[in-house]
């Protein structure tokens, strides 16, 4: 009910056609329509390489909400591409996808630091906006925390509130999840605390992020933080506030943010 009364209160263009987004991702289907200024349909599901499969269960759904009404439609995401030109659909690129949003909603933002299934991105809005996106290895993104929780047998669910018990962060890779496992087992055998290691793993995606994608450019002010990994995962949100600084004040979990590529 919170998230239907935040997520009614963006103001959207007016128009009397229907605004579908659909952003399809590594691991995830997210699909927004918004209708005279309102949104009236939202969701995020993940496809489980099923991606024509879902998209159409989804759409199927929004049928009902839209009817015979006009609609204005972009694909957009790292698995959409091929499904745009195959429906002869404007595809939109998800960088820049992300920087129109926060510029509509929040223009006070300075950083954005996104993650995805197996991508991850920081856009600088000081000055000269300035993208970061990583490239084709899927470490420190949702994909890489989806492979430790199994490694450590249980859900990632789990593996998140076993995060907030923490006691020790030890050193872990995560610019590849086989080395990041040749620093997980022997803590596993040594029998490290289950949530010292959960938090750890967090610790090394914020690492890796801050490290590879930043490259030096400092993280500050007003920074929002995007992507399903960083909606659902309170002890990964923890980690990135408190590597970074940050206090209540200037650090942003929007309610949209696991939608905001389709918005």
């Amino acid at each position: 009910l919170r998230d239907d009364i935040y997520m009614n209160n963006l103001i959207f263009d007016n128009t009397d056609k229907v605004l579908l987004g659909i952003d399809v991702g590594s691991t995830t289907v997210k699909v927004v329509a918004v209708k005279n200024g309102k949104m009236i349909f939202s969701c995020y599901e993940r496809h489980l390489s099923q991606v024509y499969l879902k998209t159409l269960e989804i759409l199927d759904r929004v049928k009902e909400q839209i009817k015979d009404d006009k609609i204005c439609i972009a694909i957009a995401g790292s698995a959409g591409l091929g499904m745009a030109n195959h429906a002869d659909i404007p595809f939109v690129q998800e960088v820049f996808a992300t920087s129109e949003t926060v510029k509509k909603f929040a223009p006070n933002t300075d950083v954005v630091i996104e993650l995805g299934g197996e991508d991850a991105k920081v856009i600088f809005f000081k000055g000269v906006t300035d993208e970061r996106m990583n490239g084709s290895c899927a470490g420190g993104t949702g994909a890489f925390i989806d492979q430790m929780a199994t490694l450590l047998n249980v859900s990632v669910e789990r593996l998140d509130e076993l995060s907030l018990g923490y006691e020790k962060i030890y050193p872990i890779a995560s610019r590849c999840g086989v080395f990041a496992k040749s620093d997980i087992q022997p803590l596993i055998n040594d029998g490290a605390r289950k949530e010292d290691i959960a938090a750890s793993i967090y610790q090394s995606v914020v690492n890796q992020t801050i490290t590879g994608l930043a490259q030096g450019y400092e993280i500050s002010g007003n920074v929002m933080f995007l992507g399903g990994p960083l909606y659902y995962c309170k002890g990964l949100r923890n980690r990135f506030v408190e590597t970074l600084k940050l206090d209540e004040d200037s650090a942003n979990f929007p309610e949209y943010g696991r939608l905001c590529v389709a918005i």
